[in-house]
């Protein structure tokens, strides 16, 4: 069964972007980078992979994009309707409506529809973009987070997940740390008991 891996940027308080969406903040690495592009080229939005060598590279980890409007809306005041077109990409909304054959837009529950994309027989693992009120809904359906920790405090701004309360049991597997203060660390879904 193919995995919901909710790989995503925070702050130290908690924020995935400021309250305007900003994420320039976030201090750079070269040596980040160049890790991002090594083990999670699919990450990087198509516009930008042949500037990093990255343009005909194959998915090694995601096929598949599930993103909030909120986290699309970017992209698309910058008249990039594809950014990921590398990918299956699917945005959840009510309102948009996009002329745009390699995106779907999807209007109906996103648990059922990530069950559906999980149950796929064959297939990568599909990558929660953000943001944080999609990723509160799918926190059911999420088995593994992918948290790059930047040493920063955003004071407020986008949480992490937005939702109902629902304590829910991660267990941390490996961490790396990069030149800028940084960390990744792998969480996996714990098993219930």
């Amino acid at each position: 069964m193919r995995k919901l891996v909710y790989y995503i940027g925070v702050t130290l308080d908690g924020y995935i972007a400021g309250p305007n969406a900003e994420y320039d903040f976030y201090p750079q690495s070269n040596q980040m980078a160049e890790w991002i592009a090594s083990r999670y080229p699919d990450t990087v939005p198509t516009h930008l992979r042949a500037t990093i060598g990255l343009e005909n590279a194959p998915n090694k980890v995601f096929d598949t994009l599930v993103m909030g409007r909120g986290t699309y809306e970017p992209a698309l005041k910058e008249g990039i309707t594809s950014p990921y077109a590398h990918l299956r990409q699917y945005v959840f909304s009510s309102t948009l409506k996009i002329d745009d054959p390699t995106i779907q837009v999807e209007t109906g529950d996103p648990l059922e529809f990530v069950r559906r994309l999980k149950a796929e027989d064959t297939g990568l693992d599909i990558y929660l973009c953000g943001g944080g009120k999609l990723a509160g809904t799918l926190l059911p359906e999420i088995d593994e987070i992918v948290l790059k920790s930047y040493p920063v405090v955003a004071g407020t701004g986008i949480p992490m997940f937005s939702g109902r309360f629902s304590p829910t049991l991660f267990t941390p597997t490996r961490r790396e740390s990069f030149d800028n203060g940084a960390q990744v660390t792998w969480f996996t879904r714990a098993a219930m008991s």
